[in-house]
């Protein structure tokens, strides 16, 4: 079992991100004795040659503590990964082989996140009611190059690595960065109403809530392996655009729905993504919120984050 507070030297890749900044933050809120190092690209890239010997220096001074890496590091963007394939494998799937393979140098755990993109995204015959969600021994198949680049990355980790938690998470959104829920937000004081996907199916996530959860799993002694965790149910991006509109005031039927056949992307976005929980309940460990209250709580304590203009 992985030793609790003082006991753990943390190093959080990918620190300045969206995920990456919610963790730093969660670790060191907890106690000034906190061990933790964050590591934006600019100090750590996953991408490059010099992971491992990075990674040598910073558990040099660890001092007996037990080493645990918090993977936030990854190539996001869905459409940009088709045209640069080649860029997002060497962050998505090349840095965490790198990171897995000094882990294993070094006695460290890794906690890797990862993906709902692995999964095919297909709704079988077309009927939504048709599907249910994905279990974390579901036959993966990507149908995306980002989701083919995750993917692989689950494979290097668990080639490399038995001490690895590889945590399956979506449809991320934070107080840090551009996501959906900050578009959304922002888009109400330029346009009277708004067109939003209602044929594509996930699971809205917290950054700071999966935070929280990647800490308690790296500490709680769980069997090593792949995880899931996302907000709890299920919703469309219509729904979440219309949640978002009533978390800041504002009408949400001036959203309305459209199917993804208005706005086509270079990337095909998956029609049902919606990932179990089970494995997470299964372990012990606290469940992710609904997504419903998640977003609500993410307004109350960010709630200027959220709602800037971008």
């Amino acid at each position: 079992m992985t030793p609790p507070g003082g006991e753990v030297r943390w190093l959080v890749t990918g620190a300045s991100g969206q995920l990456g900044s919610e963790l730093v933050a969660a670790l060191r809120s907890e106690s000034a004795d906190v061990d933790v190092t964050a590591a934006g690209r600019a100090e750590l890239d996953v991408a490059g040659p010099g992971v491992t010997d990075a990674l040598r220096g910073w558990a040099a001074g660890a001092g007996g503590r037990r080493l645990v890496v918090l993977n936030a590091a990854a190539w996001t963007d869905v459409d940009g990964a088709e045209s640069d394939p080649a860029g997002a494998s060497a962050a998505n799937t090349h840095g965490p082989a790198r990171l897995a393979a000094g882990c294993a140098e070094l006695g460290a755990t890794l906690v890797h996140v990862s993906t709902d993109y692995v999964f095919p995204g297909a709704v079988p015959l077309g009927d939504p009611a048709g599907a249910r969600p994905y279990e974390v021994d579901d036959p993966i198949g990507p149908a995306t190059v980002y989701g083919a680049t995750k993917a692989a990355g689950e494979r290097e980790v668990r080639a490399a690595l038995e001490e690895h938690y590889i945590v399956r998470t979506a449809w991320l959104y934070g107080a840090v960065g551009n996501n959906f829920v900050k578009t959304i937000a922002a888009l109400r004081h330029r346009r009277d109403t708004l067109d939003v996907v209602a044929d594509q199916r996930g699971c809205p996530t917290w950054a700071a809530e999966l935070a929280g959860g990647l800490i308690e799993l790296a500490r709680s002694g769980a069997p090593h392996g792949t995880y899931h965790f996302a907000g709890a149910g299920e919703a469309t991006w219509y729904d979440l655009a219309r949640a978002v509109y009533e978390e800041v005031g504002a009408d949400p039927d001036r959203i309305h729905p459209c199917d993804s056949a208005q706005f086509p992307r270079p990337a095909r976005r998956p029609a049902y993504s919606v990932l179990s929980g089970r494995s997470w309940a299964t372990a012990g460990m606290r469940p992710p919120s609904d997504w419903r209250d998640a977003l609500r709580s993410a307004f109350q304590v960010s709630r200027s984050s959220f709602d800037t203009p971008i």
